[in-house]
This record gives structure tokens, C-alpha cells and sequence, in this order.
């Protein structure tokens, strides 16, 4: 078993920018998960491959992780944003770090 901080280093090495439009399918499934600025994403990553529910329940009690709306999807859409995302499957976890927010 990786320890936590190997577990990040290996997920960084698979986090990348990728636009919209390019997670289209994912999104359509249901796969995408939404996590705020204030949250380290490779954390949340790390959390959700180490299946620590508790933490999850946390972070969607307080909206910092969850689905991605309709109405972001859209405007994401519109924007075609560049989001920062890793995958830990079938998730695709994306972060928008832009100054605008909107969900």
C-alpha cells in the first residue's frame, strides 16, 4: 500500500487542464464531480481513492465537493472553461480555478 504522500505524487502526475468540452461524455454519465477552489484537489482525490467516506460526507454537507449543476455546466459550456482535473475512476474530479465562480 502507497502511503498518502506517494498516493499524491502519483495523482498529481495524472492531473492536467482539460476543457469542457472534452468531459462532455463523463458529465452526460453522471462521472464529473465538482470541487471548490478552497479544497486542495489532489487531497479530495487522495480522500476518494482511500474511500474515506466521512470525509466526503463533510465535504457535501458544506458544497465543497458535489455534482456539477446544470446551470455551471452551461456556463462552462458557453466558456468552453479550462478546468484543472484528475481521474480516479470512473470519477473525474475538475476544479475550476478561474476568478468566476458560479454554481
Amino acid at each position: 500500500m502507497s502511503s498518502p504522500d506517494e498516493l499524491k505524487a502519483k495523482l498529481n502526475l495524472e492531473t492536467s487542464r482539460i476543457h469542457w468540452h472534452e468531459l462532455q461524455t463523463y458529465y452526460a454519465r453522471g462521472h464529473v464531480v465538482r470541487v471548490e477552489p478552497e479544497l486542495d484537489l489532489l487531497e479530495v482525490a487522495a480522500q476518494l481513492t482511500a474511500d474515506n467516506k466521512a470525509q466526503f460526507e463533510q465535504w457535501l454537507a458544506s458544497e465543497s465537493v458535489g455534482d456539477v449543476s446544470p446551470d455551471l455546466a452551461r456556463t462552462w459550456y458557453e466558456k468552453n472553461s479550462e478546468l484543472w482535473a484528475v481521474v480516479v475512476a470512473p470519477w473525474v474530479l475538475v476544479q475550476d480555478r478561474s476568478a468566476n465562480k458560479l454554481h
